[in-house]
């Protein structure tokens, strides 16, 4: 997942990375784990701020996303709205659709069962 507030850090993330390896040893799942994210805080933000530091994330992220290597979701501070911004930042320089991020609006490809 993603996740952005004042609260994140290295330490933090890898945390959170390791937990999640664990989640999915622990229920077979055939994956590792990761956690990314930024302190960053989009509270108080205005949308235009908000879809300006998401491109900017995605633009340094594209690399290591896509649907075989990692599929972020949005956490803390990572909503539809900017889940969204990322989706479409990822569009734009990847020309790409599917299996970039989950919680995506359905209009972009996302799914009724997991909206957020």
């Amino acid at each position: 997942g993603l996740r952005f507030h004042p609260s994140v850090n290295l330490s933090i993330l890898k945390f959170l990375g390791f937990e999640q390896i664990l989640k999915n040893s622990l229920t077979t799942l055939p994956m590792g784990g990761g956690k990314g994210g930024s302190d960053f805080d989009p509270k108080g933000k205005s949308d235009n701020e908000v879809m300006r530091f998401c491109q900017s994330f995605m633009t340094e992220l594209q690399r290591h996303v896509g649907a075989d290597t990692d599929v972020p979701a949005g956490d803390i501070g990572v909503g539809a709205r900017e889940i969204g911004y990322l989706y479409g930042q990822y569009k734009r320089l990847r020309n790409e659709f599917t299996g970039v991020l989950t919680g995506k609006n359905v209009k972009w490809g996302g799914s009724f069962i997991r909206p957020e």
